[in-house]
């Protein structure tokens, strides 16, 4: 890719050899750097900086706050205590006091490793000249700085076009797709729901961006017809699945529900 330079430059050289040493010292200089815009910033630009500082503290807190362990008592087994015990301290025999983490963290945690274990871990890399197909445009023909997506796509409802003068990647009407054939594999049942949105597509961030629809690509799909629950009782709507055909083959879209 064009301005990926940089980039480029620090995969075939590296970096220079005092990279780390010079990071660390900028970072370090950081606090007092802001600390100083702080102090001599006044007027609106004052207000404006002051409101984004809140929001970054109070963003801050809530990490800290998830990242807190509290105290929690498990039973042990081994450490009865011998002979008679008054009542009042028959439910605090054998305790051990043990950092927790918190329950929020946790779930992250959980979430985190739960979310790839998907049906395809692996898919076939696509080139960007079969993803796309050039378009030339201008009186001659001569300008070659469009590009027309030739795979499936998604966009969403209240999506409009952008003038054609300006149209860098033209997703065609005929392969753009709303709907998908979900199949449960718990329930072992397929349903055609509504797609919401392209989550992830593995090729690159651009594809995901486009909604680019491609075997191995997680969508996101309206589950609310399904009744799923979530355990607090909750009524789900949104939930992934991943593509599992070629959808330019067939013409349709097959998914796995994530669960």
């Amino acid at each position: 890719p064009q301005n990926e330079y940089i980039e480029e430059a620090i995969r075939r050289h590296g970096r220079r050899m005092d990279y780390a040493e010079r990071k660390r010292k900028k970072e370090a200089r950081k606090v007092h750097k802001t600390s100083e815009f702080a102090q001599k910033v006044h007027g609106l630009k004052a207000k404006l900086y002051n409101k984004k500082r809140h929001s970054e503290k109070i963003q801050m807190k809530k990490t800290l706050k998830m990242h807190d362990e509290k105290n929690a008592k498990q039973k042990t087994d081994d450490a009865v205590p011998e002979g008679a015990v008054p009542a009042y301290l028959l439910d605090r025999e054998g305790q051990q006091r043990a950092k927790v983490l918190s329950n929020m963290l946790k779930q992250k945690r959980k979430e985190k490793a739960g979310k790839w274990n998907v049906p395809l871990p692996k898919v076939r890399g696509i080139a960007e000249d079969e993803m796309f197909k050039v378009v030339k445009t201008g009186k001659s023909k001569s300008k070659a700085w469009k590009r027309m997506v030739t795979k499936p796509t998604f966009v969403g409802d209240g999506f409009t076009r952008k003038p054609p003068k300006y149209e860098r990647f033209i997703r065609p009407m005929a392969l753009r797709y709303k709907k998908a054939n979900v199949t449960h594999p718990e329930l072992k049942a397929t349903f055609q729901l509504p797609i919401i949105g392209v989550k992830k597509n593995p090729q690159s961030p651009m594809y995901t961006q486009l909604g680019v629809l491609t075997k191995g690509t997680i969508i996101e799909v309206n589950v609310a017809e399904l009744g799923l629950v979530t355990t607090g009782g909750k009524v789900l709507w949104g939930k992934y699945a991943q593509i599992t055909n070629n959808p330019e083959n067939d013409g349709c879209i097959n998914a796995l529900l994530l669960v």
